[in-house]
């Protein structure tokens, strides 16, 4: 019973880097449509954040597996 818990928690602590993604590209699309030019700038930028938040989610199903 408690993996399942674990899993439950995890999948309820992945809404919030889902919805920081969404947030991120959502950003990027916005600027990009205001400022073309200016998409070698922000690209990179929307990459990073992409990753930082995907990192959440990799340490919090980590954590899920260890405790």
């Amino acid at each position: 019973m408690i993996g399942s818990l674990n899993m439950l928690g995890y999948g309820i602590a992945t809404i919030g880097p889902a919805i920081a993604v969404g947030l991120i590209f959502a950003a990027y699309i916005n600027g990009v449509a205001r400022q073309p030019e200016a998409q070698g700038k922000l690209q990179p930028i929307a990459i990073l954040g992409f990753a930082l938040a995907e990192a959440l989610a990799i340490i919090g199903i980590g954590l899920a597996f260890v405790l």
